[in-house]
């Protein structure tokens, strides 16, 4: 059991650094705790829904490899991020039964601000950065895009502890992760962003608003994140660009055509609608959607409307193209089913609802479950948050938080 912990710390303190040791540390994890299982308990624990609908998706990508037209190469390619999604039960189980997730958390927490920390250095030193092709301002290893989703969610997710510190009259420690947490959000506004969490950094703080504040706090918190938006808005040339490039690139899609990000997400949703009309039900396959765009492109000189894709940068339609409504049933089911598990109160199911939150908001742009590193940090988070809520329940008792060092 202690060993199992050990590797899940450390994959959580792994997952802001690398890919090969996540996909490592995961494979260790499930080796390492297979003598702790009591088969028939945990055979039992895989008819939950929150269990069960993971595996659901799994079986439905491999099914869906035989009505597939694609090269056995791109259906096994296809089907190969769904593969994490086995990993929630185990984790479910584990965590229902160890008593340290909470070590994970904050290893995560600790392993995003120490990166957070390397960002800020990389900015003026970017001759240290790893990442020797196609660099980019503030970023040591991945991208920009994986950073902001690990900076959002660990700035975001400390807002709950620190309304009870500060409810309890806990000033300094309080104080502490308020300097954390503005910590990212500088480093997001003068460093780099992508647009995703500029867009669903407000829609988490709404859920956390609505659901642990009071009206009258909820005006205050809105009155000064106004200022210190419009102050951030004139103070980082970064956070201003990044936002004029919305309403940029729209304009020179509709306009030119041109493959410009938004232009390209709305030329590859719009073909993906065309594409789930043709089949509705069970979709066109596992690993069909590179073939569908091939064969719907326009003549190499068309720009936008030639890009062909293996992936129209939302979840739903993902699924969809793929499995069709069956996909699409399994998909939101299971996100309901782990939305449900943390209705509770208490930091850990904060944490878990947050994390599914995130992932269903970003997955409007993107195909977060299965993207490498996204689609870890919604196993792994959901996985022992939703082990500790388990665990709780069973005990009649809100899951523990960390105490005070």
């Amino acid at each position: 059991m202690t060993t199992a912990d050990v590797v899940a710390v450390l994959l959580a303190l792994s997952l802001p650094w690398s890919t090969s040791a996540v996909g490592i540390l995961g494979a260790v994890f499930f080796v390492v705790m297979l003598p702790t299982l009591d088969t028939r308990d945990f055979l039992r624990s895989l008819k939950r829904p929150i269990s069960a609908l993971p595996i659901a998706l799994f079986l439905l990508a491999l099914v869906g490899t035989l009505w597939s037209d694609a090269p056995w190469s791109a259906r096994s390619y296809a089907l190969s991020p769904a593969v994490k999604l086995l990993v929630l039960p185990f984790l479910f189980y584990h965590f229902e039964h160890s008593t340290r997730g909470m070590w994970v958390f904050v290893t995560f927490l600790v392993s995003c601000t120490l990166l957070m920390a390397v960002s800020w250095v990389i900015l003026f030193y970017p001759e240290w950065s790893l990442r020797k092709v196609d660099p980019e301002p503030g970023i040591f290893v991945k991208n920009y895009i994986n950073q902001s989703q690990e900076f959002a969610l660990c700035a975001v997710a400390l807002a709950y502890p620190i309304v009870k510190l500060l409810r309890a009259g806990r000033i300094a420690l309080a104080l502490l992760l308020i300097a954390v947490a503005v910590a990212f959000f500088t480093n997001m506004a003068f460093v780099v962003v992508s647009r995703t969490a500029l867009v669903t950094i407000p829609m988490m703080f709404a859920v956390f608003a609505l659901l642990h504040l009071r009206w009258r706090s909820i005006v205050l918190i809105l009155a000064a994140c106004a200022v210190l938006g419009v102050a951030a808005w004139y103070a980082s040339p970064q956070l201003r660009r990044t936002a004029e490039t919305f309403s940029r690139d729209y304009k020179l899609y509709k306009e030119r055509n041109e493959p410009t990000s938004i232009g390209l997400r709305l030329e590859f949703w719009r073909k993906s609608l065309n594409f789930i009309a043709e089949a509705p039900m069970i979709g066109h396959g596992t690993g069909a959607t590179r073939g569908l765009f091939e064969r719907a492109a326009a003549p190499p000189g068309s720009l936008a409307s030639s890009e062909v894709i293996g992936n129209p940068h939302n979840q739903t339609l993902n699924v969809a193209v793929q499995w069709g409504f069956v996909g699409f049933a399994v998909l939101y089911a299971m996100w309901i089913r782990h939305l449900l598990l943390f209705r509770g109160d208490g930091l850990v199911n904060w944490i878990g609802l947050l994390v599914v939150v995130q992932n269903i908001f970003t997955s409007l742009f993107n195909s977060h479950i299965f993207d490498f590193h996204e689609g870890w940090m919604y196993v792994l988070g959901v996985g022992v948050a939703g082990g500790m809520t388990l665990n709780a329940a069973a005990a009649g008792v809100e899951p523990a938080a960390p105490r005070e060092p």
